[in-house]
């Protein structure tokens, strides 16, 4: 198994789904797995530490998870069929290992409130690593043709174009 960190979440421009990408720790391999936007958002803000007043799914599950005096020892990105990914969900129960089925943006939503590890098996990695040519700049690399950071999103700019149109109307008229 190869331990990977979260990356980056990136948004596509071409659809409404966002990728997470997974760096491997001790390289420059990066693994990057197509979630939804629900997922990405509750991954995006328990990583920016954004406070909600009410538990989110992924905080309910670790909450029952926690009731059941059980932890997470990690997750598992272990297969990819057919250009699906799956991953497993470890848990501790009472010294007892339970590995259980997940989506990987589910798990990974949940490894980041439980501060568990990540980890990729070695054959998903090979077969769906991405390793940066030489000279290539890494956040052009990531940042590919239809994709942007998530965090690079400058919303200010974005409304400007909406404030010369709302400054440009003359409500004067409207009676």
């Amino acid at each position: 198994m190869i331990e990977v960190s979260i990356d980056s979440i990136r948004v596509s421009l071409m659809s409404q789904h966002r990728v997470v990408v997974l760096k491997e720790d001790d390289a420059q391999r990066y693994l990057a797995i197509w979630i939804g936007p629900d997922t990405a958002e509750a991954i995006h803000m328990h990583l920016q530490k954004v406070a909600v007043a009410r538990p989110m799914t992924h905080d309910l599950l670790k909450n029952v998870i926690s009731a059941m005096d059980a932890t997470v020892s990690h997750i598992v990105i272990n297969d990819l069929s057919n250009d699906v990914f799956y991953a497993r969900i470890v848990l501790d129960v009472g010294g007892k290992s339970i590995e259980v089925d997940s989506r990987p943006s589910d798990a990974l939503a949940l490894a980041v409130r439980c501060g568990a590890k990540i980890f990729v098996d070695d054959n998903v990695m090979h077969e769906a690593g991405i390793v940066p040519e030489a000279g290539i700049d890494v956040e052009e690399f990531l940042r590919g043709s239809d994709d942007t950071p998530e965090t690079d999103v400058d919303e200010e700019s974005d409304l400007d174009i909406f404030r010369d149109f709302v400054d440009s109307l003359d409500l004067d008229d409207l009676g």
